[in-house]
């Protein structure tokens, strides 16, 4: 069986950090601990994972990486490392980056649907973008799908700079919305500095989604970006709204069981190695 690194864990501890966005979501209104998915991902062969910022409040995000880092010195810890929160459209980059604790964070994520669609267009964002180029540090893009034009600007104008992006691009499976989605993928496929993530995407299904219905996203984005640029992630706990982490990772077994030895360990935790530096 091949092993999986998980490049999207979201924990929350409502008892340390702030969470201003679970109020609107209900089913996740709640702290999902590290020794809950410990369980599951060790019955299911995850053997390491990245810790992805929670969007929590702008003054605990300091606290929620000191959290990771906490839970990585634990003896055993599945966590390799942090996908820490960022501003790159506010002053105090620089500081951010010379002050890093580099053995935990392993890149940043500035979630962009939240704010106004000019913020990954401004010179501020994108020269603070530019730099993260030089440092090794990936950004990951975390976009709605009606929004892949702004992410094809961003990747463009930061060519030195590694860009993973979540989710294969939040198409609207339950809606049907493939053909529009599926253009905006293979142009940005054609930015070699961008990365896809095959990342719980059974969130954007209806709740009576089978693997027939996920299969031609998640084939649509291997097929444009090629086993060398896609990684996995779980996407727990947003992946439990209309399945559960072991559901969407018998998913993607049944899917890298169709693919050679070579392609399965790319998707599964060698271009993640590569690409985090793990």
């Amino acid at each position: 069986m091949t092993a999986l690194i998980d490049t999207h864990l979201h924990l929350i501890d409502r008892g340390q950090i702030s969470y201003p966005w679970l109020k609107d979501a209900a089913p996740l209104d709640r702290d999902w601990t590290y020794e809950d998915y410990e369980t599951t991902a060790r019955r299911v062969g995850i053997a390491g994972t990245l810790h992805m910022e929670v969007d929590c409040a702008p003054a605990d995000r300091f606290a929620e990486t000191d959290m990771i880092a906490g839970l990585m010195a634990r003896e055993g810890s599945l966590i390799r490392g942090a996908i820490a929160a960022a501003r790159p459209e506010e002053d105090g980059f620089d500081a951010l980056l010379d002050t890093l604790d580099r053995a935990t964070v392993k890149g940043f994520r500035r979630v962009l649907h939240v704010v106004p669609d000019d913020v990954s267009l401004s010179d501020r964002f994108r020269a603070n973008i530019r730099k993260l180029g030089p440092a090794g540090l990936p950004f990951d893009i975390c976009m709605l799908a009606r929004q892949l034009p702004l992410a094809r600007a961003l990747v463009d104008a930061c060519p030195d700079t590694t860009f993973v992006l979540d989710h294969c691009g939040v198409p609207d499976i339950a809606g049907g919305g493939f053909d529009t989605w599926a253009r905006e993928i293979a142009a940005l496929a054609e930015r070699p500095n961008l990365n896809a993530k095959i990342s719980g995407v059974t969130a954007y299904a209806a709740p009576d989604w089978t693997l027939d219905t996920l299969r031609p996203y998640i084939e649509h984005v291997i097929g444009c970006f090629g086993w060398s640029r896609v990684v996995w992630g779980s996407d727990s706990p947003v992946c439990t709204l209309n399945s559960s982490l072991d559901q969407w990772v018998a998913v993607t077994r049944a899917l890298l069981s169709e693919a050679s030895a070579d392609e399965a360990r790319a998707l599964a935790s060698g271009n993640a190695t590569r690409i985090w530096s793990l």
